[in-house]
């Protein structure tokens, strides 16, 4: 599901227009204020990155400080002209440990859009020093149209400059004078309209070229994904079903040669391949309900979620709120990422305990997250269980987040649009 293209709607409407003047203003305070430390914090981290620790929590704290004010920005500018921007998200090393941790720094801080957003930022702080000054000279000139009244002087002084304008003209000039300062003010909220508006809402072309990007990516995760679950249920066929088939067959023909002459014997081989035949039929059932969970499709996934829930090695404590149902795309993605989840902390994490989480969250994302109290070091490794789920997950549009440090706990985070 692609974002839709912002709308540029127009920049002089009265609203907007009031509100990004009261915008520059509040700027030229805080502006300051707030690219100083975060300038400071970056400067004292890159001075102090010879030690080590000090020097690297400072460049943490800039990396989030950068990702805050950007949000912060993308808010501001998309509530005052009522465009709707590409929503500000952490960006995620896919690697796991510490190492993961530092990557996912390092895409903060090499996030173009945050730096956008702080360019913007300080454009918009100086356009608001500018329109602080035209303010008082504005009010320079009401007070100079007014000199008549009051002056008992040939001239007066144009606010604390040494522009010094005759009294007989004061009128005249003074509500010429501020009458241009404050169609400055305009002009720089209108100028910052602009600006924003170009540098924060994505052009056409990018945002056509990342919605194609989005789209090549689900693809080759859709593709991906069938060709683990294929490998998946190719090796389930040859190394559960067929040998345990084959192994009936054999029974049955060494029960068919005793049949004459050892009936008892006969009798203990067909009792032996009616359990493996059961055995086979559980180990179908278990493979189908891999590739289709028919519960899911007719009750929802709250009710495919309880019945994975109860079948499970170990205990699972199931938080669940939904208020409607999603996509079957979505809906899938999230029960196999949960399902997968499960099996790998019965066979592998030494659990005594799993808690899954799954909201329905605001900008129409289903959300889940898996927990584990076991042993941790889960990776992804080509064609295994968990990269089936992340394609799935990359074929649905969502992303797919895996921590799981050496001595635990797993965290497996997903989050699919819902209507995909």
């Amino acid at each position: 599901m692609t974002t839709p293209l912002p709308q540029r709607v127009p920049i002089a409407r009265p609203l907007p227009l009031a509100g990004a003047i009261a915008h520059l203003f509040a700027l030229a305070w805080v502006g300051p204020a707030v690219l100083g430390t975060l300038f400071a914090i970056l400067g004292t981290s890159l001075a102090l990155l010879p030690v080590l620790g000090i020097g690297v929590l400072g460049i943490i704290v800039f990396a989030y400080a950068l990702f805050g004010l950007s949000w912060l920005e993308s808010a501001r500018v998309g509530g005052l002209y009522g465009v709707q921007l590409p929503a500000r998200r952490v960006r995620r090393s896919d690697k796991t440990g510490f190492a993961g941790f530092l990557h996912t720094i390092w895409l903060q801080l090499i996030d173009p859009s945050s730096w956008r957003a702080l360019a913007n930022f300080a454009i918009a702080t100086v356009l608001g020093w500018a329109a602080l000054a035209a303010l008082a000279l504005a009010a320079s000139g009401i007070v100079a149209a007014f000199a008549p009244l009051f002056a008992d002087t040939p001239a007066v002084s144009l606010g604390r400059t040494d522009f010094e304008l005759p009294v007989a003209w004061a009128p005249l000039a003074g509500l010429l004078i501020a009458l241009l300062a404050l169609a400055a003010i305009v002009g720089l909220a209108v100028l910052h309209g602009v600006i924003s508006r170009a540098v924060m809402i994505p052009s056409r072309e990018q945002h056509f070229a990342e919605a194609a990007q989005a789209s090549s990516a689900q693809r080759a995760g859709a593709v991906r994904a069938a060709e683990v679950e294929r490998t998946r249920i190719e090796r389930d066929l040859h190394d559960g079903i067929q040998p345990r088939l084959v192994s009936v067959g054999m029974t049955l023909g060494l029960a068919q040669q005793k049949v004459d002459d050892d009936p008892a014997a006969a009798k203990a081989l067909i009792s032996e391949a009616h359990t493996s035949t059961k055995a086979a039929i559980t180990e179908l059932r278990q493979l189908a309900r891999g590739i289709h969970a028919s519960v899911l499709e007719d009750r929802g996934l709250d009710a495919a979620l309880s019945a994975l829930a109860a079948r499970s090695h170990i205990p699972v404590l199931l938080d669940v709120r939904l208020s409607g149902r999603c996509s079957a795309v979505s809906e899938a993605a999230v029960y196999f990422v949960i399902a997968e989840s499960l099996t790998n902390a019965a066979k592998h994490s030494r659990a005594s305990e799993v808690r899954v989480l799954v909201r329905e969250r605001e900008g129409g994302a289903l959300w889940a997250r898996v927990e584990d109290n076991g042993l941790g070091n889960a990776h992804v490794t080509p064609g295994g269980g968990l990269d089936g789920i992340s394609n799935r997950v990359l074929a649905a549009g969502g992303t797919f987040r895996l921590d799981s440090p050496v001595g635990g706990p797993t965290q497996v985070e997903v989050s699919v649009p819902c209507a995909s």
